[in-house]
């Protein structure tokens, strides 16, 4: 008996793009809790907020945080009244801590510029703190239905494979653009920008994807020369710089002694231990000249390691017993039990878990 074949597919005319991706899209679609389920609109709120927190972030990582951050501050007024610090405590593990900072800006802006309301304008929440061309365009196109690209690295995959763009990134992007456009939805575009986003984020994956699951599959290039492994065609990646430095964590009793980092710059805003500054590489030799007492401090055995988007970092952990909590010393005095509530970046959690402070 003669084996079935399913009959080939053809392709897909290049105008009908985006209704074979709506059409897969409308059966597929993720349910993610800032998302309007459908017939719903939008929460202009709820977009951009999830997208701040989605820049280099995964949505496994983001959903939790979204979710606490709604059920704290359900509407964008209720945010800009909150103290940054709160904002910072909340935000604390999700790193790229500048973003947080630029939350709690646009959240003032927004409130009291714009009467609680997102400007539905591309360009005009380009002005916003924090929001750069990516996250305009999708929370322009999410939330209020305007034809932008939402161009983020699920997008830029897709595209480049569907049209086999052979230019490198970054300078692909406004190739990428173009050919996203040829094919953007005017009717559902909000729809279309998500759709893309899920396409590459469980389709499309970076090393396996499941083309046989694609509805742009007859009309993609790159699966048709059997080349998809091989786009968006990305630089050389360069080394990443290893630096080492040292942590200070001074105790009197019950008492830690923390610091805050400067607003700009690397985990800004955010508490620390005392440590050598963590954009330069100290030798350990050299670390203990950055102790903020002399004091009998003692190296617990193993370090902590944390890899920031630029270089890599090593730091060994020093304790020590201070007589009196100096309230002359650079920083301030916190209470061992309420760790849990200061503004600690991943990094600096780390270092409680290392020193026995909190548990991991």
């Amino acid at each position: 008996m003669a084996a079935a074949f399913a009959k080939p597919r053809k392709p897909v005319a290049a105008d009908d793009l985006g209704d074979a991706l709506l059409r897969w899209w409308d059966r597929h679609r993720r349910a993610l809790p800032w998302r309007a389920p459908p017939g719903r609109a939008a929460d202009p709120y709820a977009v951009w907020l999830s997208e701040i927190m989605l820049q280099q972030t995964t949505v496994a990582s983001v959903a939790g945080y979204f979710e606490k951050f709604i059920a704290r501050w359900p509407t964008v007024a209720a945010l800009a009244e909150a103290p940054l610090e709160q904002v910072l405590v909340a935000w604390a593990g999700l790193g790229y801590y500048a973003r947080a900072r630029n939350l709690h800006a646009c959240a003032k802006i927004v409130a009291e510029q714009y009467g609680g309301r997102f400007p539905p304008d591309e360009a005009e929440l380009l002005r916003l703190p924090g929001v750069g061309p990516y996250t305009a365009a999708a929370v322009a196109a999410i939330a209020f239905n305007r034809p932008c690209v939402a161009q983020d690295g699920n997008v830029e995959r897709v595209v480049a494979r569907l049209f086999a763009v052979a230019e490198p990134l970054p300078r692909a992007k406004a190739t990428i653009k173009t050919h996203a456009q040829s094919f953007l939805s005017r009717a559902r575009p909000g729809d279309f920008a998500q759709a893309l986003m899920d396409l590459g984020a469980t389709v499309c994956a970076p090393r396996a994807p499941n083309c046989r699951r694609c509805p742009l599959e007859q009309s993609c290039a790159s699966r048709r020369a059997g080349t998809q492994l091989a786009f968006p065609v990305k630089p050389a990646k360069t080394a990443r710089p290893h630096r080492r430095g040292a942590v200070f964590v001074l105790r009197c009793g019950e008492q830690l002694l923390l610091r805050r980092r400067l607003a700009n710059g690397l985990l800004g805003g955010m508490s620390e231990f005392p440590s050598t500054p963590l954009t330069l590489d100290v030798e350990p030799g050299a670390a203990r000249a950055y102790a903020p007492i002399n004091a009998r401090w003692r190296e617990i055995e193993g370090g902590v390691r944390h890899v920031f988007t630029h270089f890599s970092l090593e730091l060994t952990v020093f304790v020590a017993e201070a007589a009196a909590a100096d309230p002359a010393l650079e920083g301030r005095w916190t209470k061992v039990g309420r760790l849990g509530d200061e503004a600690l970046p991943t990094l600096m959690r780390k270092v409680a878990v290392h020193a026995g402070l909190i548990l991991a």
